[in-house]
């Protein structure tokens, strides 16, 4: 099958570069372009892309408010955001927003390549020592969401020792390897707990589970 891609940058070149790395792929094609976030938002909802290469910084409409409407759209594309630098507030927010994960613009093109794809299976995509800045830097100041004592509360504890796995970065194959179970039945939990706790992906999930106060952010007590 081939993955649907809208590419959203306010710098043209930019937009191009990217557009024309994704469309060289047999498995890819880029079905729409934006230079801001209000047309973005317009064309995810035209295209129904099913994955937005999403730039954080523009003018007028950002990506973050473009993120969080497109990812609350009937049928919500994924969202990989695009950013030039990895301590942003305004990635951390995204992710919150509902975005799969982030990449920096200066990525190889085999990288950029590699996280679209994952991403459009389903997985989120955060580098391991990303994720962990990320939410020293942000998580402590972060305001907390609506309680969610219950949803955790319905975990099995394989499944929270699953969600505690997942905070730290580790992927499926890693995280059989830690607890000695096939990478398939990690897959089973994973699912699982996305389904109990209503999220997309495992970014999200790694999000709620220090936000939640289940894992704290180094440094704290």
């Amino acid at each position: 099958m081939t993955t649907r891609v809208m590419v959203v940058d306010d710098q043209a070149v930019v937009r191009a570069g990217f557009a024309a790395i994704v469309d060289a792929e047999p498995d890819l094609t880029v079905v729409a372009e934006a230079g801001d976030g209000a047309s973005a938002v317009e064309l995810a909802a035209a295209e129904t892309p099913d994955l937005v290469l999403m730039d954080i910084r523009m003018p007028g409409m950002d990506g973050l408010t473009a993120t969080r409407l497109i990812t609350a759209q009937e049928r919500p594309p994924r969202v990989l955001v695009l950013t030039t630098f990895d301590l942003d507030a305004y990635v951390y927010e995204a992710l919150r927003a509902g975005a799969s994960g982030f990449l920096l613009k200066d990525a190889l093109p085999e990288d950029l390549l590699s996280a679209i794809r994952v991403v459009a299976t389903g997985e989120g995509i955060l580098a391991p020592t990303v994720t962990r800045r990320l939410i020293d830097t942000f998580a402590q100041g972060a305001p907390q969401p609506p309680s969610v004592t219950g949803a955790l509360s319905s975990l099995t504890p394989r499944e929270r020792e699953v969600l505690l796995h997942i905070a730290s970065g580790l992927t499926n194959a890693e995280i059989g390897a830690a607890l000695g179970v096939t990478t398939g039945t990690v897959k089973t939990h994973v699912n699982a707990l996305l389904s109990k706790l209503g999220l997309r992906d495992r970014v999200q999930a790694t999000i709620l589970a220090y936000e939640s106060g289940l894992v704290r952010p180094r440094g704290t007590v």
